[in-house]
């Protein structure tokens, strides 16, 4: 995935979960924050991150909070890109040789983000993204989530009734060892991801190989759970 035109800033504060006040080419700006996670860890005062520039001038700010390095480690905290970077994985093969890749599919109570299908087969696939990296290691979710772990109970169901699910974690950045949930901040979503490995679903982590103005796939990496 290639964004448009990228600009590096200083990062200042944040007001609330959708902007930030960055200071760019020495002026204060006020920027949309691409992700309402909270990402305390990432969006420090002093923190240079990188802004791209919106191509629509009815908008109220001009730039879009897409990317933060920490420490040497760049991090793509865009949380569209997940479903973007996965589409092209799942296209290439990534979980499995399928011939149809559909999004935003409809199955019980929840929209999942994908539907993979080949004669006799159908994979449902779950697509979470990922920012909270500790010594290399990374984690989900960052704050609790029940949304998250209705999707898992999702994708139990539709084991038991004799279809393959998955659900993938795109962790936007590269160079992690291994990733786990996040039991300390959401012990009732691990749970969940351990009742789902258990129903059969497939858990998968992928990593991105992140510049300031593209991301792509990378490779997996291990879950441990």
């Amino acid at each position: 995935m290639k964004y448009g035109f990228v600009e590096d800033a200083v990062f200042l504060q944040r007001p609330n979960r959708f902007i930030a006040r960055v200071l760019l080419h020495g002026k204060e700006e006020t920027v949309h924050v691409k992700n309402t996670g909270r990402c305390r860890e990432l969006l420090v005062p002093g923190a240079k991150v990188y802004l791209e520039q919106s191509q629509n001038p009815a908008r109220k700010t001009k730039w879009d909070l897409i990317a933060v390095l920490k420490g040497n480690r760049l991090i793509n905290m865009d949380s569209q890109l997940p479903n973007r970077v996965a589409e092209e994985w799942l296209i290439q093969g990534g979980l499995g040789d399928f011939d149809q890749v559909l999004r935003e599919q409809t199955w019980g109570a929840s929209r999942l983000d994908f539907c993979l299908k080949r004669p006799g087969r159908t994979k449902y696939v779950e697509v979470k993204g990922v920012t909270l990296e500790e010594e290399g290691r990374v984690y989900f979710p960052d704050a609790p989530t029940a949304r998250g772990a209705k999707h898992l109970e999702e994708l139990i169901r539709i084991r038991r009734v004799g279809m393959e699910a998955a659900v993938l974690f795109v962790v936007q950045m590269d160079g992690v060892t291994a990733f786990s949930p996040n039991d300390t901040t959401d012990p009732t979503f691990g749970s969940a991801l351990r009742r789902a490995k258990d129903a059969g679903v497939e858990i998968a982590a992928l990593d991105c190989r992140v510049w300031p103005d593209e991301v792509t796939p990378g490779q997996r990496v291990p879950v441990v759970l």
